[in-house]
């Protein structure tokens, strides 16, 4: 460890990135992964099975197993969410609009993620986390349009589309 720390103390950061370059690349950032949605057409409920089926045996750590290929859980029976998800697309103000009007705006138990739009300039002007809807997310959860509200209803998660009137 003290090779490591004499090392790093004597690399010059200021050689390999400004501070400048930093928050352009902050502010920048775009996961790959991000996961487009069109606006929503209609209002739309519907209910996502968590459940999940194992593609490969878990091993045990002792030469056994402890979950079988094949095997079946719901991950809800053992753990909730304990969060509303709020999806948009940060590109249409009408979307931002809309959920700054909603009670998910003041709602901090509400994790507001994008499908599209710069996530740092609504994180400011929301004062508020905002986060990206990667790929894995998305389909996971069945999503195909924004806005989108997703909260646990038992033992599945209730997905409603949100129609917003053109003006």
């Amino acid at each position: 460890m003290s090779e490591i720390r004499e090392a790093a103390s004597r690399v010059d950061r200021s050689k390999n990135m400004s501070q400048e370059m930093i928050r352009t690349k902050v502010h920048d950032f775009r996961p790959n992964a991000l996961h487009p949605l069109p606006s929503a057409k209609a209002d739309k409920v519907f209910q996502v099975d968590m459940t999940y089926t194992l593609a490969s045996d878990i091993p045990d750590g002792k030469g056994g197993v402890l979950y079988p290929k094949g095997f079946a859980f719901n991950p809800l029976d053992h753990v909730g969410l304990t969060s509303t998800l709020v999806v948009i697309d940060a590109e249409d103000k009408r979307q931002v609009d809309w959920f700054k009007a909603s009670p998910y705006a003041v709602d901090y138990h509400a994790r507001l993620l994008l499908s599209g739009g710069d996530y740092y300039d609504l994180s400011k002007e929301l004062d508020r986390p905002v986060f990206y809807l990667m790929d894995d997310v998305a389909k996971r959860l069945q999503l195909a349009a924004v806005p989108s509200v997703v909260r646990q209803s038992g033992k599945k998660l209730e997905v409603t589309e949100v129609l917003i009137p053109d003006e």
